[in-house]
């Protein structure tokens, strides 16, 4: 196997490098020198969504809001897991009953951890939103 590489290996990715950032330089260039250059006070007004703008970007969002997203994410993931779990349970089953039960006794045990964090974050009040 020759490992052996010779600058002339490297020519077509150089040229292909090239012509894509030729091409992206070009068109952007093009697009500011030939583009309208109009500008209004309706034209340069933020918009997003098809919703006017109401009040300044900058005003603080509560931490519940955080908070409620940090767990949502948290217990998403932690549920993704189980989809293949219970695809391959089966499998698990044909193999050996001794090793089903104890991958069952562990998801219980997965499950009865996941069951006491939401225990505990209704307990806290963290998904109530009027506090």
């Amino acid at each position: 196997m020759n490992t052996n590489y010779l600058p002339s290996d490297y020519l077509p990715i150089v040229v292909q490098l090239l012509a894509a950032l030729g091409f992206i330089v070009g068109s952007m260039l093009v697009s500011h020198n030939i583009g309208p250059k109009r500008h209004s006070k309706k034209k340069d007004d933020p918009f997003e969504c098809g919703i006017p703008t109401e009040g300044d970007a900058r005003t603080p969002i509560s931490v519940k809001y955080f908070l409620v997203a940090i767990l949502f994410v948290l217990f998403d993931v932690e549920i993704i897991f189980l989809y293949p779990w219970a695809v391959n349970f089966l499998d698990w089953m044909k193999e050996s009953r001794e090793m089903a039960i104890a991958i069952f006794v562990e998801m219980i045990l997965f499950m009865g951890l996941l069951l006491v964090g939401f225990y505990y974050i209704i307990r806290k009040g963290v998904l109530n939103w009027n506090q």
